[in-house]
């Protein structure tokens, strides 16, 4: 190709750009199509012309058919969503609910509490007297009476011990016998002119320290003898042995550790309870708790003690109630919870749960007024049987929409239907609970 169609070939089709190997890459644009291709130089030959011309064709035929489609899926779009809108009811046509009456039901007041149930007693056994076990005779688990045997330490020498206190006293006692006869005929001498006054003098001294040897015998005997009793470990109370610490053969020193025991007859539940119950809280009131290995079981317990003073971490005082575990069924240390009654047959605002209607944060009842519904915000509190405590918002003797509030605004008018009549919820005293 000369330079002056390559000239013309530029001017026609495009800019021309050379490659690295003499190679040249032209491309052109002509009625909305592209041509790309790629010649060796030096002698490129342009397509025919006629085959241009059906490229050309071919190209602006399929953009006419895509945008031909592009066109008909637009208008088809708002014409297959386009739906007859549904009839709504003029403004002014009142609309069909059915309403019920906010009663006062007869509630307690009760105060959600958690706690442990710790032993009513508990102590540990120790040592009273140094020496060798020589038995024992429980382990954990068993069941002792107060003043039971639970263990013998060093019991043959203390007992030894107290025969040879015995011993003592009795010598102690002849010796003082002697010495009251010794003075008593020093006295009479004495009066006859025979003894002297040293011999009186003596006499009185002698009589004096026997005296003071047996006071000194009869205590070592009290004391050998309290030693042989606590050589013999007893239980302090009637319960269960929750440890053993020692056995056979183990030297234990006064005040070593023997046996853990616990009274769990009775165990003391004990559990914290808001200032803001403090001026309700009182002794005898009812407890009812219930614990994870015996679930869906309700125990119950009162009110025996109370903290006088509040923690300053928890806003919280200490109560404990005392509940009576006859058959043993309830463990010692085991956490439980409950309710505390702190006030019964409190008049309680309530309706049923279907008049609650809540959305986006908003917790509303309709309330029915001269045929006009209204809608009310309203603080929930407990529920209890269906039915839903109102702590504020509505009163009793005011008729709220328990049906058809999906149709209602603020302002609409109402036809009012009765609700379907229903036990009353407070007519007999039933029990909620309220959180801490």
């Amino acid at each position: 190709m000369n330079g002056t169609k390559l000239e013309h070939f530029r001017q026609s089709r495009g800019a021309g750009l050379k490659s690295k190997d003499g190679g040249l890459f032209a491309f052109g644009l002509r009625f909305g199509s592209v041509t790309a291709f790629f010649k060796p130089a030096p002698s490129p030959k342009p397509r025919p012309k006629a085959k241009i011309l059906a490229a050309q064709r071919y190209v602006f035929s399929v953009n006419a058919l895509i945008t031909g489609l592009s066109c008909a899926v637009l208008l088809a779009i708002p014409a297959c969503g386009h739906k007859d809108a549904p009839k709504t009811a003029p403004k002014n046509e009142a609309r069909l609910v059915t309403v019920t009456t906010v009663t006062n039901a007869l509630w307690d007041r009760t105060v959600s509490i958690v706690g442990t149930l710790f032993p009513k007693d508990e102590a540990t056994i120790a040592a009273q007297v140094e020496g060798t076990v020589e038995n024992t005779l429980v382990d954990f688990g068993d069941r002792v009476q107060s003043n039971q045997d639970l263990a013998f330490v060093d019991t043959g020498s203390y007992e030894a011990l107290r025969q040879q206190a015995v011993g003592n006293l009795a010598k102690a006692e002849a010796s003082l016998t002697n010495a009251r006869q010794n003075f008593t005929r020093m006295q009479q001498l004495k009066q006859g002119g025979v003894a002297s006054e040293a011999d009186f003098d003596q006499g009185k001294s002698q009589l004096d320290q026997a005296d003071a040897e047996v006071k000194a015998a009869a205590g070592a005997e009290v004391v050998a003898r309290l030693n042989v009793e606590r050589s013999q470990v007893k239980a302090p109370f009637d319960g269960a042995i929750s440890q053993r610490v020692v056995g056979r053969g183990d030297y234990v020193k006064t005040g070593s550790p023997l046996f853990n025991i616990v009274n769990n007859g009775v165990l003391k539940f004990i559990f914290q309870v808001p200032e803001r119950y403090g001026s309700f809280v009182e002794k005898k009131l009812p407890v009812t708790f219930g614990v994870d290995n015996f679930p869906g079981e309700v125990f119950t317990g009162s009110v025996y003690l109370i903290s006088p003073s509040v923690s300053t971490a928890s806003r919280s005082f200490n109560v404990g109630a005392l509940v009576t575990n006859a058959d043993f069924r309830l463990k010692a240390n085991t956490f439980a919870r409950g309710e505390l009654t702190v006030q019964r047959a409190v008049p309680t605002a309530v309706v049923p749960l279907d008049a609650v209607v809540s959305f986006a944060g908003v917790t509303k009842v309709f309330v029915i007024e001269n045929g006009t519904a209204h809608s009310k915000q309203v603080v929930l509190g407990r529920v209890r049987d269906g039915m839903q405590e109102v702590v504020s918002g509505v009163k009793a003797g005011e008729q709220v929409v328990v049906n058809g509030q999906s149709k209602l605004s603020d302002g609409v008018a109402v036809t009012v239907q009765a609700a379907e009549a229903k036990p009353a919820a407070g007519a007999t005293n039933t029990s909620a609970t309220y959180g801490n």
